[in-house]
């Protein structure tokens, strides 16, 4: 009986080194590499990115994130709109601000945000300073 047990094992024991001897091409492929771009803008690519730019101030995720982007990719999803692009609310011009009625905050003629919050009215600056409005980062209008 151990005799039998001995010859399983050993068996056992000559398969997992024969594996283990087998070509690498009949093993399945290993990942390629990967490549980032380091902090002062030396390019990387090593099997990971463990240690990747050492003496480089580490890896730049955002232009490594960037660089591994295929430029032909779809979007995901479609952007959130930015202040910047959604429509001006009709009436505003000369002499005009607007209010921001949940921030208590007027935008000056040419702001990124004129006319573009939610909830907001056009009115003088006069106005909306005697209803407890303050300009954009403290900033009055008039020139």
């Amino acid at each position: 009986m151990h005799k039998s047990l001995l010859i399983l094992c050993l068996g056992t024991a000559l398969a997992g080194t024969a594996f283990a001897q087998m070509p690498a091409a009949s093993a399945p492929a290993a990942a390629s590499g990967v490549s980032a771009v380091c902090k002062d803008g030396t390019p990387f690519s090593g099997d990971t990115l463990k240690g990747a730019c050492k003496g480089h101030g580490g890896v730049d995720k955002k232009a490594s994130a960037a660089a591994a982007k295929p430029a032909t990719a779809p979007m995901a999803a479609a952007p959130k709109a930015s202040a910047a692009a959604m429509a001006q609310a009709p009436g505003g011009g000369a002499g005009k601000v607007w209010a921001n009625a949940s921030s208590k905050v007027y935008h000056c003629e040419g702001d990124r945000y004129y006319g573009k919050t939610k909830q907001g009215e056009y009115m003088s600056e006069a106005d909306a300073k005697a209803k407890g409005f303050h300009g954009d980062h403290g900033k009055s209008c008039a020139k």
